[in-house]
């Protein structure tokens, strides 16, 4: 070989070296997406929905519970509100909520640090309004300046209930392995919270994983029992996060139907 071919055979060999790496990249990724597409397998079996990458859940559910989350707080009564007027607050988490849809209106399966952040804003801003709500409420109950009449007080009390059931429900949903992308793509395998289909997979199909439905459902038998009932936290977030919906959950039956009670004596 002669000094002058030299060059050529080297830029030849990368130019060789560079093709054979692009096609092993790209049978890599068609490997990868393949996997993905199909059911995966272990030990013979079909791996459950919630293990594997999905198409992830449909928008609709979410963004039905959440406009009656800040339609609820119309329904609290002025004096009790963080801002006045009171459509101030409803209406931006209105504008969040309809930014989020409009963004990704179909199934939540996307990767967006600023839709997250909106989702985020939107879950904090209905949740300080709801806690600013009961905290005016119990203060006025102990001080004798709220709950006059019954039935004003019982519809107050069960918009805020309510409420605090949905907006931990979206807490829930938002973190719960990451969140609702994250549980799409799979990227998370341990979950925070334990569903009875992932304890036991004979009972549901295998396509089956939890959305926002399922969360919903934790949310208001936390608050109405206090306390896990066939929903299990695993996470230390996930404990915490249950013993402080039950807390304001206990808060606001006992302080309302106390005084309800007291009102119609």
């Amino acid at each position: 070989m002669s000094e002058d071919n030299k060059p050529e055979d080297l830029a030849s060999l990368h130019r060789r070296l560079d093709d054979l790496e692009h096609a092993v990249a790209r049978r890599v990724e068609e490997t990868c997406a393949a996997f993905f597409r199909t059911p995966q397998r272990a030990a013979g079996q079909v791996l459950p929905a919630w293990r594997r990458r999905t198409r992830g859940e449909r928008r609709w559910q979410v963004a039905a519970c959440t406009a009656v989350a800040i339609g609820l707080q119309v329904a609290v009564p002025g004096r009790l509100a963080v801002l006045r007027p009171v459509w101030i607050l409803p209406a931006l988490q209105g504008i969040l909520l309809l930014a989020l849809v409009l963004a990704n209106p179909h199934r939540i399966d996307r990767q967006s640090r600023v839709l997250r952040t909106l989702g985020l804003t939107l879950a904090a801003l209905i949740s300080f309004a709801n806690a600013w709500s009961l905290v005016s409420l119990a203060t006025g109950l102990v001080r004798g300046t709220e709950g006059e009449n019954a039935g004003p007080l019982l519809v107050t009390g069960a918009a805020i209930w309510l409420t605090n059931v949905i907006v931990f429900g979206l807490w829930y949903w938002e973190f719960d392995r990451g969140g609702p992308v994250a549980r799409a793509l799979g990227t998370r395998p341990y979950p925070d919270f334990q569903f009875v289909q992932m304890a036991s997979p004979q009972l549901a199909p295998p396509d089956w994983e939890p959305a926002f439905a399922d969360y919903l459902y934790l949310a208001f038998t936390n608050a109405a029992a206090f306390s896990p009932t066939d929903v299990m936290p695993l996470s230390r977030w996930a404990k915490l996060a249950m013993t402080l919906q039950s807390a304001v959950s206990i808060v606001t039956v006992a302080l309302i139907v106390a005084r309800a009670v007291n009102i119609l004596k």
